[in-house]
């Protein structure tokens, strides 16, 4: 199993580390534009190699996506934060750019690779990755519910007080503050709706809490998190890459599930060997459904900026 990692900045270094970690895949190649950095990323990993305990080899490189040949699943991770001053239409025009030529780049060398979509605005990356590339749909997932879901679950173990492996939950919607959609009326303590233990105010408070949990990090460390979007992006891999065919929520092209079509947005999907092996349509009540095509509306109005590339 080989897998490539493109841009190896905080979150592709982070991933690398810990699908290497978990030692399942035979090879990691990271890769980045600038001369010598995936190189230094990867020989500082490797040098952890015998204190973790993995023989998955990491190489870096810089830009030579020949390198990446047979690579069975790719993750982006590649494009530029939005600075002071820089309109949302700049920013992605920008990374619009990026992940296209590095979508195009991937498959050139590894026709059948699944790609896993982490730049930003997700969403919309995720779909101009299959408008772009022509892949089946099943071979390209948007990470972000991923990470939201793990931001839910830990705000609402540390309410409720209890071990984070007692909690199950999910996000769905857009991956952006206003449109994640934390479903706490179906979230649990081992098989319990933690409404059982927790006021619906104390629940409002969580539910707000992990919509703004990106911007709060970002606030207190003075730019993205990492250690999160890394451990999120390897637990998509890992699930792939051994068929396990866990749920998770991922952003993946609709066709009338939900009542929606023709975008990329965060549902819970089946995870296995062939990508996206099947999309889970949960019972949401009328509430959550508004909610949901709200957040979609929101993902097309930042889908319809691809017009002006």
């Amino acid at each position: 199993m080989k897998v490539t990692v493109v841009g190896a900045g905080a979150v592709g270094a982070s991933c690398a580390e810990y699908i290497a970690i978990k030692d399942f895949a035979s090879e990691v190649i990271l890769l980045d534009i600038k001369e010598n950095f995936a190189e230094g990323k990867a020989m500082d990993l490797m040098q952890t190699a015998s204190l973790n305990g993995f023989d998955t080899k990491i190489s870096g490189c810089t830009n030579d996506y020949s390198r990446t040949s047979n690579s069975d699943i790719a993750v982006i991770t590649s494009g530029i934060p939005r600075k002071p001053g820089m309109t949302r239409e700049e920013l992605i025009g920008i990374n619009a750019g990026i992940v296209k030529t590095v979508s195009e780049q991937i498959i050139k060398f590894s026709p059948n690779v699944i790609l896993i979509i982490v730049s930003n605005p997700m969403d919309t990356m995720t779909y101009l990755a299959h408008k772009s590339t022509g892949l089946p749909k099943n071979r390209i997932i948007g990470m972000g519910g991923a990470l939201d879901s793990a931001r839910f679950k830990y705000r609402l173990a540390e309410a409720v007080g209890c071990p984070m492996s007692d909690i199950d939950g999910m996000v769905i919607g857009g991956h952006s503050d206003t449109g994640m959609l934390p479903l706490t009326r179906l979230a649990t303590r081992n098989s319990v709706r933690v409404s059982e233990f927790l006021s619906n105010e104390r629940l409002d408070k969580v539910l707000e809490d992990t919509k703004v949990g990106g911007a709060t990090l970002t606030g207190m460390l003075g730019t993205s998190a990492w250690y999160a979007p890394g451990a999120a992006v390897s637990s998509l891999v890992h699930s792939i890459a051994c068929n396990q065919k866990k749920m998770f929520t991922c952003s993946t092209l609709l066709s009338g599930e939900y009542g929606l079509n023709d975008l990329c947005i965060g549902v819970p999907v089946i995870l296995g060997k062939n990508g996206i092996e099947s999309i889970v349509e949960i019972e949401l009540n009328e509430s959550e459904l508004t909610k949901l095509r709200v957040s979609a509306d929101g993902v097309v109005k930042t889908n319809l900026l691809l017009n002006n590339i």
